[in-house]
């Protein structure tokens, strides 16, 4: 079995070396347990071992993470989502941090689309996963805006400061704000890292993957959508003709894409992964020094 890089780096840096050390181990009890061979190692994965698997029933993926509050939200978002606007979770472990998914087919990433047509497709997919999921366990929209506002603040620091302080001060205003303005009522199950990479083909439509599971507002997924956006034009425009698509509210999806932005981007920086991180930041920095860019436009 391959380990991937990133993935490897990712989990020495979360501390769990352990981990990486008993995967081979563990690959081989699932194996045993859930009667399944696993056969290659899926490309393009930085979290968790992915690798493609026979069962007795057919093809199907194996995911393994480690057993972390991480797994058991991505186990209960599956659950409750039950395959509309996600993978089919088939079986699952919490306790081995063990998934066995539907395999899906190409991302969305590997067709040359228009990036307005990328957005529509990955908000379409998204929107069938929001519904109400009060007492499910799931962080809320206030926790991950603090969550947020927090990380912002540790991670520039302890990566050198790899962007303008006043990027990180408009990233943590816009993360408490929305933490603020959480509404339990208004609050959905929504995926939480909604990307081209986490889009699969499932016929015509397509089915998201590795989900972050949230209890938030849904502007949360649209902001997650547009914070790997280019900053030239009017980068408001892209959160105004989303949200109105989706009839939602502009300011909320402006204001997570600037906090998700600066985030993932340290995020990047930290795991080593060149140059998506500094390419987020660089965005970030050039937003936040026009202060006219800085909130979305009436």
């Amino acid at each position: 079995m391959r380990i991937p890089p990133v993935v490897r780096r990712k989990a020495l840096a979360a501390g769990h070396r352990a981990w990486i050390e008993r995967l081979p181990a563990l690959v081989r009890t699932i194996e045993r347990q859930w009667s399944i061979v696993v056969g290659p190692t899926c490309p393009g994965g930085t979290e968790a071992y992915v690798a493609r698997v026979l069962t007795e029933d057919g093809r199907a993926i194996l995911k393994l993470m480690p057993p972390t509050d991480a797994a058991a939200h991505e186990i209960t978002t599956l659950r409750l989502a039950d395959g509309d606007g996600c993978a089919r979770l088939l079986r699952a472990d919490l306790e081995h941090g063990a998934m066995l998914l539907e395999r899906l087919g190409a991302p969305l990433a590997d067709l040359d689309l228009p990036i307005d047509r990328r957005r529509e497709i990955l908000a379409d997919a998204a929107a069938r996963l929001w519904r109400p999921a009060t007492g499910c366990g799931l962080p809320t929209g206030a926790e991950k805006g603090r969550l947020l506002a927090e990380y912002i603040v540790s991670a520039w620091e302890a990566q050198g400061r790899p962007c303008a302080e006043a990027t990180v001060a408009h990233a943590v205003d816009c993360a408490e704000r929305r933490a603020a303005a959480h509404d339990e009522e208004r609050a959905r199950l929504v995926h939480g890292d909604v990307h081209a990479q986490n889009a699969l083909a499932r016929g015509e439509e397509f089915a998201l993957i590795d989900p972050d599971g949230l209890l938030a507002e849904p502007e949360y997924d649209l902001g997650v959508i547009l914070r790997e956006d280019p900053a030239e034009g009017d980068p408001h425009e892209p959160a105004r003709a989303l949200a109105a698509r989706m009839g939602l509210d502009a300011t909320a999806t402006w204001e997570w894409a600037v906090a998700e932005r600066v985030s993932t981007g340290l995020v990047c920086v930290a795991a080593r992964v060149s140059p998506a991180g500094e390419h987020l930041l660089a965005t970030a920095d050039r937003i936040a020094a026009r202060p006219e860019l800085r909130d979305l436009a009436a």
